[in-house]
């Protein structure tokens, strides 16, 4: 292989690793403020694939007019400095996003959201241009055109391929974003530089500024939080995984918060010495009291889908001591927050088993059944569409013991129902009885489905013959009844051949921005 051949095919490898690297970190910085729903991948692909077909045209109409190795280099060259320079210029724009789509201003939130991906269009267009030069530099004669083209892309697809897990399985995680940004362009510029020092000393030290001024503004940038904690909140935590921004809070009082990328609700609540919160994870304690036979002895095992920090497991633990838990969370560095943070350790319970994978495929893999499944998995607009399917429930029941019940927690806004009443529509078409409670100040609303008919007075019986030995669950009891709203169900039905489930919810979340929503419920 000539020089120029090798120096052809390690710009390209590289080149074509940073770009689909890029990409795949541009869907992280977008999912942590806009989530990672349909409409965000369309704009995410969609934007890529506009600035490298530019890139491609352009490259091709330059190379044949200046056909020259170190036009080309310093194409690379600019591709990488603006490549690591987007998270750092857009640092201010993120943040801003971020604080303004927690509190659902629509415009300054879109406008942001338009912001963050104009970023990418010089870089990426610059990086489309890579292939043809490439391929125009190195044809030496018009019958090797075919093969010289072919080779070019064949290895420009390799880097691609390579450069869409190495972010996902090993960069973010384990440097960040930002980092993570930082560390493609490095890749880009090193060999460029390299081969443009060889080629013209004077003209690569013109360069030399780019990896300085990156390394100082890396240093003068903020801390990189996408926000600060709220209140008189102290920060215990703060890192990206390979699927969430994870931070961590305490409260003056020593609460402790779990809060997922943008921040906009809280995914777990602990507190050494309190158990019951007056929000959302009590209302799964009422699950199984809507049977008139159930007793607290009746309680064999719990399955929650979407553990989180393990408030739910807690719950349980509190009032019936070490049943066995087990507990479906995807993002194992979240169990490991949860251990660190919040209590849920083998001290503290036992008997809870935290398996870190996807909750359908691990459901399968359960030999177990259980008295109450809890799927508390849903936060527009983060839904996993699989998870919401009649074949889904069907799976669910499937691992019911005969009493048993499921019991799902649902997002809505005050005015837009509709994927509470999909959902509920969607169970009823597996379960006998869908029963409804919107909690307090909040956006969300728990539906409990039961394999026979039940009715909602069982909870009143239930409160008055708990009212002396458990206190808790009779408080939890009376919450629930005062909180029961009519169970209306629509006519859209999930499957897994067709479950509109982020359309739906895209949907619900424009509607609440431009109708001019502001208020943010913690």
């Amino acid at each position: 292989m000539s020089w120029l051949r090798f120096k052809m095919c390690s710009l390209v490898f590289v080149a074509g690793m940073a770009t689909l690297g890029v990409e795949l970190t541009a869907s992280r910085l977008l999912g942590n403020v806009f989530g990672t729903s349909n409409i965000v991948w369309a704009n995410v692909i969609g934007l890529i694939l506009l600035y490298l077909t530019v890139g491609n045209y352009w490259g091709g109409r330059w190379a044949d007019h200046a056909p020259r190795l170190t036009l080309f280099l310093q194409i690379i060259l600019w591709a990488a400095f603006l490549s690591a320079l987007i998270p750092l210029v857009g640092h201010p724009i993120i943040r801003t996003a971020a604080n303004a789509f927690a509190q659902f201003e629509a415009a300054l939130a879109l406008g942001s959201f338009v912001a963050i991906l104009v970023l990418f269009a010089l870089p990426i267009t610059l990086l489309g241009m890579v292939s043809p030069f490439a391929i125009r530099l190195s044809v030496q004669e018009i019958s090797s055109a075919g093969s010289v083209a072919g080779r070019i892309y064949a290895i420009s697809t390799v880097g691609s391929l390579v450069g869409t897990f190495l972010p996902v399985l090993l960069l973010v995680p384990t440097l960040g974003t930002t980092a993570t940004f930082i560390f493609f362009g490095g890749l880009l510029f090193a060999p460029s530089f390299f081969v443009l020092w060889q080629e013209n000393r004077k003209l690569a030290l013109r360069y030399v500024w780019m990896p300085l001024s990156i390394l100082v503004l890396w240093a003068a940038a903020p801390t990189g939080l996408l926000r600060d904690p709220y209140g008189q909140n102290t920060l215990l935590y703060a890192r990206d995984s390979a699927y969430n921004y994870i931070q961590v809070q305490e409260a003056p009082d020593g609460t402790r918060y779990l809060y997922l990328n943008e921040g906009q609700g809280i995914h777990s609540q602990w507190h050494p010495e309190q158990i019951v919160f007056n929000r959302t994870w009590d209302y799964f304690l009422v699950a199984p009291y809507f049977h008139t036979t159930f007793a607290p002895e009746r309680m064999e095992r719990l399955l929650i889908v979407g553990l989180a920090a393990g408030t739910i497991a807690h719950q349980y633990h509190a009032v019936y001591g070490d049943v066995p838990m087990d507990g479906i969370e995807i993002d194992p560095e979240i169990i490991r927050v949860a251990k660190q943070f919040f209590g849920m350790n083998a001290n503290t319970l036992p008997s809870l088993n935290a398996i870190a994978g996807d909750g359908r495929y691990m459901l399968r893999t359960l030999p177990y059944r259980y008295t109450v499944i809890g799927v508390d998995a849903y936060r527009p607009p983060y839904i996993p569409w699989h998870l919401t399917t009649r074949e889904f429930f069907q799976a669910l029941r499937d691992k019911l013991t005969d009493e048993g019940v499921v019991v799902v927690n649902v997002g809505r806004t005050h005015t837009d129902r509709r994927l509470v009443e999909a959902l509920t529509n969607t169970l009823l078409t597996v379960f006998a009885s869908v029963h409804t409670m919107d909690v307090p100040n909040s956006f969300n609303t728990i539906l409990v489905a039961t394999q026979t008919k039940t009715d909602a007075t069982a909870l009143a019986r239930h409160q008055a013959a708990l009212h002396d030995t458990a206190p808790l669950l009779a408080n939890v009891l009376r919450l629930a009844q005062e909180t029961l709203v009519p169970t209306v169900r629509s006519d859209l039905l999930f499957t897994d051949d067709h479950a509109p489930v982020e359309l739906l919810v895209d949907s619900i979340v424009m509607n609440f921005l431009f109708s001019g929503g502001t208020e943010i419920l913690r």
